[in-house]
């Protein structure tokens, strides 16, 4: 199997553009809103201006409308302040939608780079550093991984190991013969398919069993790794 290796700045790359036309995307909108949004409200002194005009042009002598002016200016007043508080929560919550929607885009595209990444990782196949089994022990150590298998399981994992080493792919009658010290002629295909069923489930692990061990389509089965990798005690 030829040695692929995977850089992990290549999904970076457009990842990173596109998180940072986003970002920008994002802020620019949010800034015209804004911006449009805060234009479009009344002046917070527009009540105030025309009370004073009121007051200025009107000629008041009783004390009532002078006192109901003085109320109508305390009106203007709560309601400058009134629109001044609602400009701050406006201000707040669009930095708050700028800050979630940012987020959720750099979640987005990190989730898209890692469901990239793990796609090349499952076209690549499993790296394989070494591997070594270990007959007496019933243990096979992949990298930093061992697994401790059936003794059935062994036999079937050293047989396609051997196999490997000579550079040859196994029909399932083929394993079961060498298994079984048989004539293939005289084994049945689903026999050694069951074993090699057999060895995925002991391995466990779904990723490492199905692309450790390669179902080649009307030919058999291999190891999906170096045959310099590969060490039997």
């Amino acid at each position: 199997m030829p040695d692929v290796s995977i850089s992990g700045s290549e999904p970076r790359r457009p990842g990173a553009r596109i998180v940072v036309v986003g970002i920008a995307a994002i802020v620019a909108i949010l800034i015209v809103a804004g911006v449009v949004l805060l234009l479009t409200l009344p002046d917070a002194n527009a009540f105030n201006a025309r009370v004073e005009r009121l007051f200025v042009e009107s000629d008041l002598t009783s004390g009532t409308e002078i006192k109901l002016l003085e109320i109508l200016a305390q009106s203007g007043t709560a309601f400058a302040d009134t629109l001044a508080s609602y400009r701050m929560v406006i201000f707040v919550l669009l930095v708050f939608a700028t800050a979630m929607m940012v987020a959720a885009l750099v979640f987005l595209v990190l989730l898209a780079g890692l469901n990239r990444r793990m796609a090349q990782v499952e076209r690549a196949g499993i790296q394989v550093n070494s591997l070594l089994i270990s007959r007496e022990e019933n243990t096979v150590y992949l990298n930093n991984m061992d697994f401790k298998l059936t003794a059935a399981a062994m036999e079937t994992l050293s047989v396609l190991a051997e196999a490997r080493l000579d550079d040859e792919v196994l029909s399932g009658a083929e394993i079961e013969a060498v298994v079984s010290g048989r004539d293939s002629s005289d084994c049945d295909e689903a026999a050694g398919a069951t074993r090699i069923k057999r060895l995925r489930d002991t391995l466990g692990n779904q990723m490492v069993s199905e692309l450790l061990v390669k179902n080649i389509a009307r030919r058999g089965y291999m190891l999906a790794i170096e045959k310099d990798v590969i060490r039997m005690v």
